[in-house]
């Protein structure tokens, strides 16, 4: 048995066996060998499975995601049989006498640092197309486990950290709980697990060496405790403690149908936060007012190239569809800081959080934002559709966002493809946009405060950095002055003003949200029971 403790981001009791994710980083080393032949039928013998792993990877995802975004299993089975590709490996374990993984990962680096140096975006993007071949050719020559995270049972998550892309393109139905090396409070593993309702702990020092696909583990959200091999007299206990939630839960059930109203009649609008079509369940399941917020990137996360603007308009439909007629609050793109993409050729930078993300991508490439308009005033006609535009810091940045719906807009037109042009609001998420919120009002149709980037850029803390956490604080006074502000200024011109950062699931804080006015807190799926129970008992 055993056992360690790091920090919870959610609350809750799972027992279940483990899958250990391990990271690509491979520690590849250089060995002579006598016989060069043997070495180049092994690399054979993995080009044929890894071509079997593929092709249930395409069956599977033309089934879920459909055929275009299974394509790229396609591509990849294309490319195991390169001949240059194939014939560089095979030379230079002739000529050097080197083993097989090692000349499958200096090929494959040699390949793709010459595909991303080359001038035409199609052929750049191949290069991460070659490393994810070599590394799972190498995977399969050194005996690493394959974990296929759709075929799993629900299991316990344990990794090093987890990122936005490898997060999104989990089975959520497959996730008992998370169980992180690092990460911060503020990750997007954190806010998944929130919205999944299921307990997460980060920060936990352990050894993944030590731990093993298969072992069983309990992990405890109250305590921050996880216990691997955990004993039987525990299994019991932790078994016992599940039904109590369970019962708890129950309980909250009964306030579905309800409405989210004060005792005083003071009527609040109670939405969720979601990152893909696939979270639409846990919207409807916990009853919800709508989406309050629907993380667009998410469409753009774990691919190749830009997801076209038909997929984009599919995607968006489907959603407003199963909403029926109740809101659904779109953001567009917000790629950058920690939400890295390799196709959007980024570049590093040394504060990313600062840097070029958001909306400033979306000037900057007009033609990346005119595709998702594009794509959102056509879905626009199928619900009751809102867009909102993150990271605006100034009247300057909107004036240029409307210029460039208007081109959108006659682009529509001349086509004659039948479009709306939704409400339009913005993110407040920095203090310039806190500052100029009364000039800001005058422009949009509503407010939506991003609690988590105007915490970040207000106490010049970064998030994501967990040695930080522990100055981290969401309640400050500097931060309630100003969603303060930002309310009476939209109020004071007849506009809206929500809440869709994580502190509007925040419960200490409820009853000072809706003294302050807020019209809307849209949370984690999970935390709308939790909210509703709280107003409705508030005076």
């Amino acid at each position: 048995m055993q056992k360690f403790v790091g920090k919870s981001v959610y609350k809750g009791i799972a027992l279940g066996p483990v899958v250990v994710l391990k990271n690509n980083d491979f520690q590849v080393k250089r060995r002579k060998i006598e016989d060069a032949e043997a070495e180049i039928c092994r690399v054979e013998l993995a080009g044929e499975t890894a071509k079997q792993q593929l092709q249930g990877l395409y069956d599977k995802a033309v089934k879920e995601v459909g055929e275009s975004s299974a394509a790229i299993c396609d591509v990849h089975q294309m490319m195991l049989e390169d001949e240059d590709y194939l014939d560089a490996i095979h030379n230079m374990i002739r000529t050097e006498n080197v083993n097989a993984e090692y000349a499958v990962a200096v090929t494959g680096d040699n390949f793709a640092e010459m595909f991303a140096s080359m001038d035409d975006d199609y052929m750049r993007a191949r290069a991460a197309d070659i490393k994810d071949i070599s590394n799972r050719l190498i995977r399969i020559l050194l005996g690493a486990e394959e974990v296929d995270l759709g075929s799993m049972e629900p299991s316990v998550i344990v990794a090093e950290d987890l990122s936005p892309s490898e997060t999104v393109q989990m089975d959520k139905e497959k996730i008992l709980a998370f169980v992180t090396v690092h990460g911060s409070t503020n990750s997007h593993t954190a806010i998944l697990a929130r919205m999944m309702n299921i307990p997460a702990l980060i920060g936990v020092p352990m050894d993944l060496e030590q731990i093993h696909t298969g072992m069983k583990a309990i992990v405890d959200g109250f305590t921050g405790e996880v216990i691997f091999e955990p004993t039987e007299e525990l299994c019991n206990r932790a078994f016992e403690q599940m039904e109590e939630e369970k019962e708890k839960l129950q309980l909250l059930q009964t306030l579905k149908g309800k409405e989210t109203v004060t005792k005083s009649g003071k009527q609040i609008n109670l939405y969720a936060n979601i990152g893909s079509v696939g979270d639409i369940g846990y919207v409807l399941e916990n009853d919800a007012g709508g989406i309050g917020l629907f993380r667009s990137e998410f469409l753009y996360l774990g691919r190749e190239d830009f997801p076209s603007e038909e997929e984009q308009f599919q995607a968006y439909k489907q959603v407003l569809q199963m909403m029926a007629e109740k809101k659904v609050i779109i953001r567009t793109l917000d790629i950058g800081a920690d939400k890295q993409v390799d196709y959007f050729h980024l570049g590093e930078e040394d504060n990313p959080a600062m840097g070029y993300r958001a909306i400033r991508i979306c000037l900057k490439q007009p033609d990346i934002f005119k595709t998702q308009l594009r794509a959102l005033f056509r879905a626009a006609v199928f619900g009751n559709l809102s867009i909102m535009y993150p990271m605006i810091i100034s009247t300057e940045e909107v004036e240029r966002i409307y210029e460039i719906v208007d081109e959108v807009k006659r682009e529509l037109e001349k086509e004659q493809i039948p479009y709306k042009v939704p409400e339009q609001g913005i993110m407040i998420e920095t203090p310039a946009a806190v500052m100029i919120s009364d000039e800001l009002a005058q422009m949009v149709d509503f407010f939506s405060i991003g609690t988590n980037d105007l915490t970040q850029y207000t106490l010049a803390i970064d998030r994501q950095n967990e040695k930080l956490d522990d100055f981290y604080n969401p309640h400050h006074k500097a931060i309630m002055k100003m969603i303060r502000m930002v309310v009476e200024n939209a109020h004071k011109y007849g506009k809206w003003a929500g809440i869709c950062g994580e502190l509007g699931a925040d419960l200490d804080l409820t009853e000072e949200f809706v003294a302050m006015g807020v019209d809307e807190l849209s949370v984690a799926p999970s935390m709308v029971l939790k909210i509703r129970k709280k107003i409705r008992e508030m005076e």
